[in-house]
């Protein structure tokens, strides 16, 4: 892989996964423009370390939170700090769930249908459109509540739905405050994403000592600069009630990666 076809790739994983148009689906169809003919070791690579660097610039952003949970983990104390890291640590359950029981089957789904991803693209379209007509509160996110965005979560592994529009949007149908469902949002992604990489170097797949790592390093730096940037601007967005133009983003992507697969793909 080249070093700009890795930063190409690394400002789509930045900005795409926060801003509520699938991370996953506009990788896909990155690739699919790129004409993506990596080996798996790279491509997994690249996408691992892209990765990393989002979850990375969460952290940064977020670091304030990050400690307040930590401490919540570790204080033995039932305060806000410790209940706050409870929802969390329920609303991973569902994704890990889905994740290890369908873990081929959801691998299978990423090879490039670029007509799944739109249709997916379209589903996440109706969900801000729908969520961003919901008034706002000041309810602050349950028990059960992080339950059921966990579940949203675990559908939004599917490539063309977007993780933090289906949660958030979710969140915000559920009747919670825009504010604290992005804040929610971003931070329950953080330990998946990191579990996940894990897994995958535990699991020797990455131990390809022949990848060239200048692009993934390109890729992780274009990653990290654009995830910042998009995480600050999606709070703000979602606050002011901005998510319908991200409705008609993802209806119109989606439309054209199904009319691409159908007339010119074939």
């Amino acid at each position: 892989m080249e070093i700009i076809d890795a930063v190409f790739l690394g400002i789509i994983q930045g900005l795409t996964e926060f801003l509520p148009v699938s991370s996953s689906g506009h990788l896909e169809i990155g690739k699919a423009l790129l004409g993506d003919n990596s080996i798996p070791e790279e491509s997994l690579m690249i996408t691992v370390v892209l990765h990393f660097a989002t979850a990375l610039s969460t952290i940064v952003v977020f670091r304030k939170d990050v400690a307040e949970i930590f401490r919540g983990l570790f204080s033995f104390q039932w305060n806000d700090e410790a209940k706050f890291s409870v929802k969390i640590i329920l609303s991973m359950i569902p994704a890990v769930i889905i994740g290890l029981m369908f873990e081929e089957e959801l691998e299978a789904l990423f090879g490039g249908d670029l007509t799944f991803v739109g249709f997916m693209l379209l589903i996440t379209s109706l969900l801000l459109w729908l969520a961003d007509r919901a008034k706002n509160t000041g309810k602050p996110v349950s028990y059960m509540d992080s339950v059921v965005i966990g579940v949203a979560q675990a559908i939004a592994i599917l490539p063309g739905i977007s993780r933090s529009g289906a949660t958030i949007s979710t969140s915000v149908l559920l009747g919670n405050d825009k504010g604290k469902a992005a804040r929610f949002s971003f931070l329950m992604v953080v330990p998946l994403i990191l579990g996940k990489i894990a897994k995958d170097l535990l699991s020797g797949d990455l131990t390809d000592t022949t990848i060239d790592p200048m692009p993934l390093l390109a890729g992780f730096i274009a990653a990290f600069i654009a995830g910042y940037a998009a995480c600050k601007w999606m709070i703000a967005l979602v606050r002011k009630s901005k998510l319908s133009y991200f409705a008609v983003y993802c209806f119109i992507v989606g439309a054209i990666a199904i009319t691409y697969e159908y007339y010119f793909a074939a």
